[in-house]
């Protein structure tokens, strides 16, 4: 089977969630045209993504993975990409203390364009036209000209992409990420939440070990890894044109990557075994994710996990759940279960987001209750089931949106309609998020104690 793949094999499977574009030579135009660009990430670090991924596998590192829900063209600018790395940051810091171990960062951004929708047309009054699918296939504004895909839009997202990714590495590479800055800003929050006295300790851990660090001469003018990170690109792949026009033969090893991105997903909806976007997945050598919702079986897992990685080979597949807070009990056990009898490497990470949609006030929201609480719930299945929960994946941005309720700085109904910019999804604004990871860490450090614990009784 994996002898007949190439990387245009796709295109003799089904496949859904696919704009039907009205002039198949303009869209052959620019497919040729985005084949001959630069590549916008390189085999090599994607392979060091892998390795890395590898490490979470076997529960010796922690996967943050994280940001918009869909880019746009019209919110693209240095201060969005800016205040969305120092979050990720801050994010990433207090994690890697709470659970002792490296935070692999891998951002939802630099590609992260298309999206699935549960209907292909949208209705407003009389008037039906095609759904928004993400500003690489069409316009948000409702309107017959917006809606139309338009093959265009592919090119203006690669230079979108490419620019992206150029401030990124300037900012992981250029001192921006230096951990002392990071945890100034860290202090800040703490200090301005309403639940800062519960935050406060672990600031202050973390305070103290830097202290430390720079009395002993472990400073960050002195050691660049303390003002430099590896930071990586993922999106859904779903756009397989985009995709197969972005797929590359790597000069070192002969294998296919995708350069649109480090890492890439099959999302919910498009995971069936014998269509197009599986066909693709299963060639390219880049580390993939695959989305797991209520319907998937134990036996359809084992099944896709076989075939999209067929080596076993850890860091390769990621499996990203997304239950609803009140079906993880439900649904994880029993995957868990299968992928271990299996003996499957994989790493489990938690999306906390897509299955606590609800609508209030006329706007589509998430409880920040119910993020939490699908954690909380991930966390303990794997607790129970003696594996190991490596990593979380939600939507999140750098501003101070009102597209979540909830959170310290609590976010009504009310205040929706205030900044609910998202072209999409709702988001977690900056300090939900921050505030989330705090409680994950929290998380992190009671997994710490209950491991010290079960080698204490094994001893």
């Amino acid at each position: 089977m994996a002898n007949k793949w190439t990387p245009q094999s796709w295109r003799s499977k089904p496949i859904i969630q696919v704009p039907q574009y009205p002039d198949e030579t303009a869209l052959k135009v620019v497919e040729d045209r985005l084949a001959s660009y630069p590549p916008l990430v390189f085999a090599g670090e994607a392979r060091d993504l892998k390795r890395q991924l590898a490490d979470v596998a076997e529960g010796k590192a922690f996967l943050l993975q994280g940001g918009d829900c869909a880019e746009s063209f019209a919110e693209h600018g240095a201060d969005n990409i800016r205040d969305f790395f120092r979050v990720f940051l801050q994010m990433s810091v207090v994690l890697t203390y709470g659970a002792a171990k490296p935070v692999v960062k891998v951002g939802r951004i630099a590609g992260q364009f298309a999206k699935p929708r549960s209907s292909d047309t949208e209705t407003k009054g009389e008037v039906t036209l095609p759904s928004y699918r993400g500003d690489i296939i069409n316009g948000i504004e409702f309107d017959e000209a917006s809606r139309l895909p338009d093959p265009e839009r592919q090119i203006m997202a690669y230079r979108q992409s490419a620019a992206t990714l150029n401030l990124i590495r300037a900012f992981a590479q250029g001192g921006y990420a230096n951990l002392e800055h990071v945890h100034e800003w860290t202090l800040g929050f703490v200090k301005d939440s309403p639940q800062s006295a519960r935050y406060q300790a672990l600031a202050d851990r973390l305070g103290e070990t830097l202290r430390f660090m720079r009395a002993i001469g472990f400073s960050a003018d002195a050691h660049p890894r303390l003002r430099e990170t590896d930071f990586y690109t993922s999106h859904e792949a779903l756009l397989l044109g985009y995709e197969e026009a972005m797929t590359r033969v790597d000069s070192t090893s002969g294998d296919y990557y995708t350069t649109s991105g480090h890492m890439v997903w099959i999302g919910d909806r498009t995971r069936q075994p014998d269509h197009a976007h599986v066909e693709y997945f299963r060639g390219i050598k880049n580390p993939i994710g695959l989305k797991c919702g209520p319907s998937m079986t134990a036996d359809g897992l084992v099944e896709l996990c076989k075939i999209l990685n067929p080596e076993n080979e850890a860091g390769r597949l990621t499996l990203i759940c997304r239950f609803g807070h009140d079906k993880v009990e439900k649904h994880l056990p029993e995957l868990i279960r299968a992928v271990e009898k299996e003996g499957i490497k994989v790493v489990w990470s938690c999306d906390p987001m897509h299955g606590n949609t609800i609508s209030a006030g006329g706007f589509k929201t998430r409880p920040f209750d119910f993020v939490l609480a699908e954690v909380q719930s991930f966390f303990a299945v794997h607790r129970a089931e003696g594996t190991y929960p490596g990593g979380v994946h939600f939507e999140m941005t750098g501003k101070d949106v009102t597209e979540c309720t909830g959170g310290a700085k609590a976010v009504t109904e009310e205040d929706l309609a205030s900044r609910y910019h998202t072209h999409c999804d709702p988001r977690l604004n900056a300090s939900q998020a921050l505030e989330l990871a705090f409680l994950i860490a929290e998380l992190l450090e009671e997994g710490r104690d209950s491991d010290k614990g079960a080698i204490a009784a094994t001893a």
